[in-house]
């Protein structure tokens, strides 16, 4: 059961939070509150996200700092520990073991009874579609079902937090559809969820908010949304599709607020890029009345994670 302490505080809480290995900064003077929900963890590589996710389970020690779980240290509290699922991003298996031996193992070690490690076992394996695998050796398992094994493994004990590291690494897009569900349903359950990721549309898809990560330093987070309208020194593109792009070109291109205005790849569409979307939308208005023009649609064209990605992380985030 939570802990009335573990109740009020935030789920998770870095405090001037720090990791080195020797001369080698991993994260650096983190402050960060993290809320129930699913939050998106990006970054490059290298960036120090699987250090964020190993100092959140406990299984590393800040160099300086603090790092709170569920009210408490996260470093040094077993209490907490079987209230965490982790999917790390590296392989850790015992070969020879089959994938329902191995999540049955797991269990055991957790304090759980047999015919409860069974039943525990069989609904993890259910819920990421690796039932039928379930007799096979893990040595003997494809990339794609080892990540879900891994999966399984961090949700069977039902924890409150997951914390989920590239857990759509190596999966087929029938599959990663499936672990996205699973990700949504568990949020819908109450779980307290990050997926640490660099596959950006999908983590749009999943995450209630995003926190970007860049040479161990928390960059931007918060909500999509709210962290792009804090971006004002990187311009905004906006779509018009009307059915006169030419005229509403030579009009808008006279606001202050607009940078660069050009047709889009289809031709039936003005791409806009503006410093201060409010305004600009607030304008447009004045100058589709005052031109006549017929307007079908008017939608930002890079409001969504990747953009904000790119923005903040740079071109060396694209590799990651």
């Amino acid at each position: 059961m939570t802990t009335p302490a573990a109740a009020t505080a935030p789920v998770l809480e870095y405090t001037r939070a720090s990791r080195w290995y020797g001369p080698v900064i991993a994260l650096n003077d983190v402050t960060t509150q993290v809320p129930p929900g699913v939050t998106g963890l990006l970054g490059p590589n290298g960036a120090g996200k699987s250090t964020f996710l190993k100092l959140a389970a406990g299984q590393l020690q800040p160099s300086q700092g603090e790092v709170k779980l569920l009210g408490v240290p996260a470093w040094g509290s077993p209490e907490v520990f079987h209230r965490v699922g982790l999917c790390p991003e590296a392989d850790a298996f015992w070969e020879n073991l089959t994938g329902r031996q191995f999540l049955t193992t797991l269990l055991r070690l957790s304090g759980f009874d047999e015919a409860e490690c069974k039943e525990r076992t069989a609904r993890a394996l259910d819920e990421v579609a690796l039932a039928a695998a379930q007799d096979r050796k893990i040595g003997g398992y494809s990339r794609g079902m080892r990540q879900r094994i891994k999966l399984a493994q961090a949700i069977a004990h039902e924890p409150s937090v997951m914390l989920l590291d590239e857990p759509l690494n190596g999966l087929d897009p029938m599959a990663r559809a499936e672990v996205i569900g699973l990700f949504q349903d568990l949020a819908r359950e109450g779980r307290f969820v990050i997926v640490s990721s660099h596959i950006l549309h999908e983590v749009d898809l999943v995450s209630d908010r995003v926190v970007f990560i860049k040479h161990g330093y928390v960059v931007a987070e918060g909500e999509v949304a709210g962290v792009r309208s804090e971006m004002k020194s990187h311009p905004m593109q906006i779509l018009i599709r009307c059915d006169k792009p030419e005229l509403l070109a030579s009009r808008v291109f006279e606001l202050d607020n607009v940078v660069e205005v050009k047709m889009h790849d289809d031709r039936q569409g003005l791409l806009v890029s503006t410093r201060d979307a409010d305004s600009f939308y607030l304008l447009l208005n004045h100058v589709v009345l005052d031109g006549k023009l017929s307007v079908e649609t008017v939608s930002p064209a890079d409001d969504d994670v990747h953009a904000v990605y790119r923005y903040l992380i740079g071109s060396d985030g694209e590799s990651a």
